[in-house]
């Protein structure tokens, strides 16, 4: 097996990424085959935080449309990150890895409260670290977070979890004369507004030379293979 080619990253999953078949909210089977990747991961000796969304739970922009003011509708999402860091953090520790949920909200009586210091001990012990509740700001994305995270921490890359298997020149999905970028510069995936991510997550990126690996969730094994520099994937930097 091969070295990992970083010794330090953030993973960023999209909450809906733990529902698994299901429409809306936490599919355990899921929940437990993302855990098993986290812990092959780490088990190579990487440093992992992972950034959790909330939308398989909650979207606060959807209820803000709805009359609630989008701080509200913004701190109720940060919530759904909260539980889905919570059932992760669960899920790692059973799948034999220790596990620490920090949260940029205070909620002592639930986990501990994020910051610097705090986290980069609990990644030198080898714990996965789950960052929760976003920045603890509205109007910041998860993605932005897990940039932000990421260079706050020193860490080597993000590694971006989506349903596809790297970065398109349009939904594959949609449009079978849809291509695969290799590689990618921040620069270029602003100006073809390639929403893998938001701008204001690009442009942070760019600003701190941090790449984006984006990658298929949906390939078990998935993240320990881009940790080795084998997966298929588009790099963005």
């Amino acid at each position: 097996m091969s070295d990992p080619v970083y010794r330090r990253v953030i993973v960023k999953l999209s909450g809906e990424a733990l529902t698994g078949p299901k429409e809306f909210g936490i599919d355990q089977t899921t929940v437990e085959r993302v855990a098993a990747d986290l812990v092959s991961a780490a088990k190579l000796g990487v440093e992992l935080g992972v950034v959790v969304g909330g939308g398989n739970i909650f979207r606060g922009v959807e209820v803000s449309e709805r009359g609630v003011p989008r701080p509200v509708g913004d701190t109720m999402g940060m919530l759904a990150t909260v539980m889905n860091c919570l059932v992760l953090e669960a899920a790692v520790e059973r799948a034999g890895c220790e596990a620490r949920t920090l949260s940029a909200l205070a909620m002592p009586s639930v986990c501990e409260t994020f910051n610097r210091k705090r986290a980069l001990k609990n990644l030198g012990k080898g714990r996965v670290v789950l960052l929760a509740a976003g920045t603890g700001n509205p109007f910041f994305t998860t993605d932005t977070t897990a940039v932000l995270r990421a260079a706050e921490l020193d860490c080597q890359a993000v590694l971006k979890a989506t349903n596809v298997d790297g970065v398109y020149t349009a939904d594959p999905k949609k449009d079978p004369k849809a291509t695969r970028y290799d590689k990618i510069s921040h620069q270029e995936a602003i100006e073809k507004d390639l929403r893998v991510m938001d701008g204001a997550a690009f442009a942070l990126a760019r600003e701190n030379r941090m790449p984006i690996i984006v990658f298929s969730i949906a390939e078990k094994g998935g993240i320990a293979a881009v940790l080795r520099g084998k997966g298929r994937a588009t790099i963005v930097g």
